[in-house]
């Protein structure tokens, strides 16, 4: 199925439709000479060259998928002027060009292809001109890759871009912080070292014998891969600059391609040398946890779009007025957490669900008015589904996605329609390609895409009472279980006093009647959708095995029963998706002190924990939360 047309807010060029299985060009030979392009560019056109004498433009090929907001943000806030690449010529002009891939491949080339930026692009690098490659922008310049493929590349670079190996215990994709080994001379790395950056991605390219003269750091996860490259005044790097605390290496990276001396003092943290080099011989399968502070966005009575904290998912004060619980402006915390250290930013839309996503303007305004000022990943969910407006047009949730990407999005985050296309998946053993995790994750990549899971505990006397996978609990007692209205009350409370310590974690819920399928005695939480309104009969195991088989990149995972209590995060559940599946997975829900951090962490094979109102009351600061870490060996960046 051809997906929607690629457009950019400031690009005017377009493909009429994106195939995976189109044959993409190859246009450069491993030797970058111009006799050894390929006779079908020399015929095509006259390419001519002329560099532009502005010294403060950078010319941008933004060729229209996934978040180059926060590298505009970057950029200008460097002082630096922006000219996007609309024709061929504009890449053939520039004295200084940016290409922040974001996407998957065979799309990517698509448009290359289909534009004839592809070519213009080879001349470009052939000559030896100042370029800087981003994340898919590295992978391009390889011969070809296994994303949906195979599929060639650019041609630029000997090897092929493959898929990681998950086989050995690693979560794909790669998410997070990982530091880098140096390997030559790379000029616009100096002030990184061996620092962490961020990463985000599937596919890796190797080390090779053909493309070691190319490399200039490489980074281990699982394998030891490609994190950048460099050959002349041409550059490429996997990791994400702009999302790595950014404005420094970016930084240098253009007053590098501008020829100008580097003297600005920067700000950067401390090594922790000896404490990583034992925490990677120690846990060789460890990378570096992060800290997300998570904003719950909705409009308050008044109308204003204000974070708020539930407590079990209810928003409201008890008082007299029963208003919905402000906690501050989500672009002003949003620019603090980032100052305090944190990892990720999350907003949650948790009224998305109730409007036109696509008419939501306040929160498409917060995404980019946060992304001017925030350098880290922004991830956003709620409303993304398809639907039909008033006016009868229907709007896929590729298309929604792709309006939170342009607004400064990095991944976006799935609920309720996630959980609607896994049953439909379980049921028929069938992928359609038309869910969202499968249009989002086929156009933008697996790593952009976040399903959110939102269970609620069920006591059971025996497992075999309900046909989903159930654990038995580290710590048994009726206080583990708030009791909400259930539709066999006198039954579960039976079973919480006797001690049964059998529990299926199920999808948001809160039953009002049976379900299909649910045993009679274990009636009571499941999993919920449309923000806890609605249960549907699926354990949380089973959705996390199917959203991961339909290309989700990771999984945030909520509890109902610890949200707002800050007692811990439920390391029982955490515990069990995280050995169920192969992509991260992020704690959430009951974060109240900074052991609850290291308890997570040190338990379970978390690659994140989240947390929210400890932050927005401001009971734990992100740096104690981080420097606590750090005490208990756990790696994290400072």
């Amino acid at each position: 199925m051809d997906a929607a047309p690629f457009t950019s807010s400031s690009s005017t060029f377009k493909t009429a439709s994106i195939s995976s299985s189109s044959t993409s060009l190859i246009c450069l030979s491993k030797n970058l000479s111009r006799n050894h392009l390929p006779s079908k560019f020399k015929s095509r056109r006259n390419l001519s060259v002329r560099a532009s004498n502005d010294d403060s433009v950078v010319t941008l090929l933004d060729y229209g998928a996934g978040n180059v907001r926060s590298v505009r943000n970057a950029i200008r806030h460097l002082g630096f002027q922006i000219k996007d690449v609309q024709t061929p010529k504009d890449i053939l002009n520039a004295r200084r060009l940016i290409f922040p891939g974001v996407g998957a491949f065979a799309p990517a080339m698509d448009v290359l292809n289909n534009t004839g930026m592809g070519e213009a692009l080879c001349t470009y690098i052939q000559d030896d001109r100042p370029f800087l490659g981003i994340c898919l922008g590295l992978q391009l310049l390889f011969e070809s890759s296994e994303e949906n493929g195979p599929v060639g590349g650019l041609g630029l670079i000997p090897g092929v871009v493959g898929r990681f190996d998950s086989s050995k215990g690693f979560r794909v994709p790669h998410i997070g912080w990982n530091a880098l080994q140096i390997t030559k001379d790379s000029e616009i790395l100096d002030d990184i070292g061996n620092r962490h950056v961020y990463f985000v991605h599937s596919y890796r390219a190797m080390p090779s014998k053909e493309n070691k003269d190319w490399i200039s750091s490489t980074c281990n996860y699982g394998d030891e891969f490609i994190a950048s490259v460099r050959k002349g005044k041409v550059h490429a790097v996997q990791f994400h600059p702009e999302k790595s605390g950014g404005k420094q290496f970016i930084t240098h990276a253009f007053l590098y391609l501008q020829h100008v001396d580097c003297e600005h003092d920067y700000i950067s943290a401390p090594l922790y040398v000896g404490l990583s080099v034992l925490r990677r011989f120690l846990l060789p399968k460890s990378s570096l946890t992060e800290v997300i502070a998570c904003l719950d966005v909705r409009t308050n009575d008044e109308g204003d779009l204000v974070v708020t904290k539930g407590d079990q998912y209810d928003v409201r004060e008890h008082a007299e007025k029963n208003e919905v619980r402000n906690l501050g402006k989500p672009v002003e915390l949003a620019g603090q957490y980032y100052k305090d250290g944190a990892d990720e930013v999350s907003f949650l839309n948790i009224t998305g669900f109730r409007d036109f996503p696509l008419g939501d303007l306040p929160m498409l305004q917060v995404l980019r008015s946060a992304s001017e000022n925030v350098f880290v990943p922004l991830t956003v969910g709620g409303g993304i589904r398809d639907f039909t407006d008033s006016n009868d047009r229907y709007y896929s949730s590729l298309e929604v996605a792709s309006e939170y990407f342009r607004s400064g999005a990095d991944k976006i985050s799935i609920g309720s329609d996630a959980v609607h296309a896994a049953e439909e998946y379980l049921k028929t053993k069938v992928k359609t390609g038309k869910s969202s995790i499968e249009q989002i994750s086929r156009v933008y990549g697996n790593q952009a895409v976040v399903v959110s899971i939102d269970p609620r505990r069920i006591y059971l006397n025996d497992p075999s009472d309900v046909p989903f996978k159930s654990i038995r609990l580290t710590k048994q007692g009726k206080e583990n279980l708030l009791v909400r209205p259930f539709t066999n009350l006198k039954s579960v409370i039976e079973y919480i006093f006797t001690g049964c310590s059998w529990f299926s974690q199920l999808c948001q819920v809160q039953m009002e009647k049976n379900m299909p399928g649910i045993n009679a005695r274990a009636d009571g939480g499941l999993l919920v959708i449309n923000g806890g309104r609605e249960g549907r009969p699926i354990g949380a195991y089973e959705l996390a095995k199917a959203v991961e088989e339909l290309g989700a990149g990771e999984i945030l995972l909520n509890c109902i029963d610890c949200d707002g209590q800050g007692k811990g995060f439920d390391v029982d559940l955490i515990k069990m998706i995280c050995d169920a599946v192969s992509i991260p997975v992020i704690a959430s829900s009951g974060a109240g002190a900074v052991e609850h951090f290291t308890d997570v962490f040190s338990k379970t094979n978390a690659s994140a924990a989240l947390a929210a109102g400890i932050f927005h009351r401001k009971e734990v600061p992100i740096r104690s939360v981080k420097e606590h870490l750090l005490k208990e060996g756990i790696e994290v960046r400072i």
